[in-house]
């Protein structure tokens, strides 16, 4: 359990930290009480002391990191920058921010309650600026409140904020809106939200803005644009992945925010007590990696981008493609796929289909290559009764299909080339393959018609 030897405590209690499995317990280190209480998570537990200073520990050296690390900045307990306060859950992003919505339901809640001669509108809307990932939706819907797609707007090849409509529906929904949720970390062609403006917009209406900030810290154009909407707007919490940044096994998300309060709030919102073996493994991390290597990391990452936009440029270029321009998403990358959709020799139109260009990512995929997204122009998918047209582009019709890949810490300059590699042959094994299957029809279709004639 972190705390004492067996011969000095004798547990009585329905949960002593017990652990039948002695490899389940040097997996864990021994640490088995988990962490907090059951009414705040962060409550340091008496007969835990190893675990709690554990937590503790672990924020201040992750959090420290974010800001000598990252960038991003600090501040004191009544405010400041986007790092002043902050909390690390044993839990994803998307759980994460269901968290965050509870606790500012709470916190609404508990200011209604101490003005009973005029009550406010029940706030149960929150407005989300659309980006095609399920879960910081599903968040939304399993905190119990309405979500509001907000749709986005194609600036160029870029995905971008709409903050005309983000406006248009802060009015339609006035005084029912709890929260704004806005996301800086991004599958191409979707670029970071306006965060700054979306932060002024939420300071003016009084209204709490959430940024998803999944695995943002690693790229220095982001962390600037989150701190500077902490200076000009309204930011209440960033939540960022722990898997995504700092390269642990998933299951762990830290968020920030500028005010004491607002962690504080969240902290006691969390139902009971909770695993700390994904804080275990980013502690480890933390001190295996040091400060100077996590610097190191995001110094790879930046020297490899230029090379690996601009190899995939080249190679999209050599199959008659080209790289989608989207210079304010300088992690994910993106190349058109719409020649995959066209007819070759000997095919008609309407025996191509979108499934031609779904079938070029399977093939990446046999080719052990994973993390790259191929979406193809014109799909739709149902989520949790929300029909999104144009499903993975973040906009209803996008004009392309495409291929995204990840320029993302920890990639190696080895692994960067023979993907490429993998990906230049993907494309001619594509086409040989397509005019076999051509060829073949074609002489089927010969050997039926010459039955035909005979009979």
């Amino acid at each position: 359990s972190g705390s004492g030897t067996a011969e000095r405590w004798v547990g009585v209690g329905e949960r002593e930290g017990r652990i039948y499995s002695s490899l389940v317990s040097s997996r864990n280190y021994g640490f088995g009480h988990g962490m907090g209480r059951s009414g705040d998570i962060m409550e340091p537990q008496p007969k835990a002391v190893g675990s709690s200073i554990l937590v503790q520990l672990t924020k201040a050296l992750v959090m420290d990191c974010m800001k000598r690390g990252a960038g991003l900045k600090g501040g004191d307990k009544d405010g400041g920058g986007p790092v002043s306060c902050g909390i690390v859950l044993p839990v994803c992003t998307g759980m994460s921010v269901a968290l965050i919505l509870s606790s500012l339901r709470k916190h609404v809640q508990a200011d209604e309650d101490t003005d009973e001669d005029h009550p406010q509108p029940l706030q149960d809307v929150v407005l989300w600026s659309r980006i095609d990932q399920k879960s910081c939706f599903k968040a939304v819907l399993s905190a119990g409140f309405k979500c509001i797609v907000i749709p986005t707007r194609t600036e160029g090849d870029s995905v971008v904020t709409d903050m005309d409509a983000l406006r248009h529906n802060m009015n339609t929904y006035r005084g029912r809106v709890l929260a704004v949720i806005s996301t800086t970390s991004c599958f191409a062609p979707r670029v970071p939200d306006q965060i700054d403006d979306i932060g002024k917009l939420c300071s003016s209406e009084d209204v709490a803005h959430i940024v998803n900030n999944a695995y943002g810290l690693q790229c220095q154009a982001t962390v600037k644009l989150i701190n500077r909407a902490c200076v000009v707007g309204r930011v209440d919490a960033i939540v960022s992945s722990t898997d995504k940044n700092f390269l642990v096994p998933v299951g762990g998300a830290i968020i920030t925010s500028p005010k004491e309060d607002t962690i504080q709030a969240i902290s006691k919102t969390y139902a009971g007590r909770a695993s700390s073996a994904p804080i275990l493994d980013l502690f480890i991390t933390m001190l295996s990696m040091g400060l100077n290597g996590y610097k190191n990391l995001l110094e790879e990452r930046r020297m490899l981008m230029v090379e690996f936009q601009s190899t995939f440029q080249q190679i999209a270029a050599k199959h008659g493609e080209r790289s989608l321009s989207c210079p304010k998403n300088t992690i994910s990358y993106g190349i058109t796929l719409n020649s995959l959709s066209q007819p070759i020799e000997g095919e008609l139109p309407d025996q191509i289909g979108r499934e031609m260009t779904s079938l070029f990512g399977s093939m990446l995929f046999t080719r052990c290559v994973s993390g790259t997204r191929v979406v193809a122009k014109g799909g739709a998918k149902t989520i949790s009764g929300q029909n999104f047209v144009g499903f993975g582009s973040s906009t209803d019709d996008y004009p392309h299909s495409y291929l995204t890949a990840a320029c993302a810490i920890g990639l190696t300059k080895d692994e960067m080339k023979e993907f490429f590699n993998r990906l230049d042959k993907c494309f001619k094994d594509f086409w040989t393959k397509r005019r076999k299957q051509v060829k073949k029809k074609a002489k089927q279709e010969l050997v039926e018609q010459e039955g035909r004639t005979q009979s």
